[in-house]
């Protein structure tokens, strides 16, 4: 086994770069969502809006820069845009 890896050395550094790659990734992905979801002007930020239209405690509605106008909602103390709440394991509302 050892003489396989000193013959394959390049192949696993290779893979193992990759699957360091794929891990900082998925973290930053994990960092860049949780701050999204946290606060409506995070939220506001992440989904392009460029125009606030309303706003309420729990809801807002805003125009994207491509025109489009959508409705963010506080679910469960997060932010989400409205018709695109998590799904629990069975594909009912947590």
């Amino acid at each position: 086994m050892l003489g396989w890896v000193k013959r394959h050395k390049t192949i696993l550094s290779i893979v193992l770069v990759g699957v360091v790659m794929l891990c900082v990734l998925g973290v930053s992905q994990i960092i860049t969502l949780r701050k999204a979801h946290s606060t409506f002007a995070n939220y506001y930020d992440f989904r392009g809006c460029i125009h606030l239209v309303t706003k309420t405690p729990t809801y807002g509605v805003c125009k994207t820069s491509s025109g489009q106008t959508v409705t963010i909602v506080l679910y469960k103390g997060k932010w989400y845009l409205k018709g695109d709440l998590p799904l629990g394991l069975w594909g009912h509302l947590n």
